[in-house]
């Protein structure tokens, strides 16, 4: 990696409006989605967050934006917890950061005669952006 070089960032957060008055983060959580589709990273939503990857400062300002949002949204507050690994031993494909790595443990459950668990695929496809 040279100086010029900026990190590859594989990102899993979770944003948390506070003080809506509603136990449903649902619209908030939809905003933050249309702000995502719109950075052309890929993404996933899940039941508790969010997979997100690319360039560091990508990734950094897409959260960013998402807090934004929610905030114009009317959310008084935020918390949103991250978790962002990079790594500099080998290159990673860009969008294929965390799909690379769920691709490894089923490869590995194949080989010991595992199957993964029903309804849940090897790897996952870019358009499947679910986010909660």
């Amino acid at each position: 990696m040279t100086e010029s070089d900026e990190l590859y960032a594989v990102a899993d957060f979770c944003l948390i409006p506070m003080g809506i008055g509603e136990p449903s983060v649902a619209e908030y959580i939809a905003e933050c989605h249309r702000i995502l589709e719109k950075t052309g990273l890929r993404f996933k939503m899940h039941g508790y967050g969010t997979n997100l990857e690319g360039p560091w400062s990508a990734v950094c300002k897409a959260i960013g934006d998402c807090h934004a949002a929610v905030h114009t949204k009317g959310a008084p507050r935020i918390a949103t917890d991250i978790r962002i690994g990079t790594r500099v031993d080998k290159d990673i494909a860009p969008g294929t950061g965390n799909e690379a790595k769920v691709d490894r443990v089923m490869r590995i459950l194949e080989r010991d005669g595992q199957v993964p668990p029903q309804g849940q695929p090897a790897t996952t496809a870019a358009s499947d952006t679910l986010i909660m």
